[in-house]
């Protein structure tokens, strides 16, 4: 008997219907394998950058190959050195944002070229004048000097003739002599044992001043200085 031509296409699909069933445990262990691939490929990733000290790019690829891939043994593997990246990657974090906050210039002035770092507090204070941000000045000069000073944009210190402030940098804290010249063009305090307090920020972290308002009561202001970068100012 001849089968009719257009019949020929249901028959075959009919026969094709009764092919082998799909296999559930190769497709999982199928899936499994390609999973491994990409875990395992992310884990050569992280070990490149891991040992090229790398530890912002070491991070991220440790991150998105615990997250995607967690239960892998390349996961299990790196999981020790992944926690190791993500310290220093968040420590390598903090050390440039603290650096970003000085300001470093070189410029001539007089009869020398001037060098001069400086920093702004974390928070503003009250001046009596409003509230402002004091800066914190290293100068030097080879005609004259060096010195360190604070300076307000507003407001006016409580200093002239002279005072002693405190002056803390991590918890250990002495009273340094500073003083207020008698001058219009900046409102500015010098603290007269620069040496001293350049000593004190170049191996501190956190600098605290209390800081003499004329007109109000004495302010703390904080600096952030375990950024200082010694080199940029040579000559102290």
């Amino acid at each position: 008997m001849r089968i009719p031509r257009l019949v020929l296409p249901a028959v075959l699909l009919a026969l094709a219907a009764c092919g082998p069933a799909p296999d559930p445990a190769a497709e999982a262990a199928a899936k499994a394998a390609e999973r491994s691939r990409a875990a395992d490929e992310l884990a050569r990733q992280f070990d490149q950058q891991f040992a090229a000290g790398n530890w912002p790019l070491a991070r991220a690829h440790g991150d998105v190959l615990i997250a995607q891939y967690p239960d892998t043994p390349a996961a299990r593997r790196i999981a020790a050195q992944h926690a190791e990246a993500r310290r220093k990657a968040d420590a390598a974090q903090e050390d440039k944002r603290l650096a970003a906050l000085w300001t470093y210039q070189s410029q001539p002035l007089g009869k020398g070229e001037q060098l001069s770092a400086s920093i702004h507090a974390r928070e503003a204070i009250d001046t009596g004048g409003g509230r402002s941000r004091p800066q914190l000045i290293f100068r030097d000069h080879p005609e004259w000097g060096r010195s360190s000073y604070l300076v307000l944009e507003n407001g006016d210190f409580d200093c002239y003739g002279g005072c002693r402030v405190e002056v803390g940098v991590d918890g250990t804290s002495r009273r340094m002599a500073a003083s207020r010249p008698k001058t219009d063009e900046a409102i500015a305090m010098f603290i007269e044992d620069e040496r001293a307090l350049w000593r004190a920020v170049r191996g501190g972290g956190r600098l605290v001043i209390a800081v003499p308002v004329k007109g109000g009561s004495v302010q703390e202001a904080v600096f952030e200085v375990g950024g200082l970068d010694p080199a940029r100012m040579p000559g102290w």
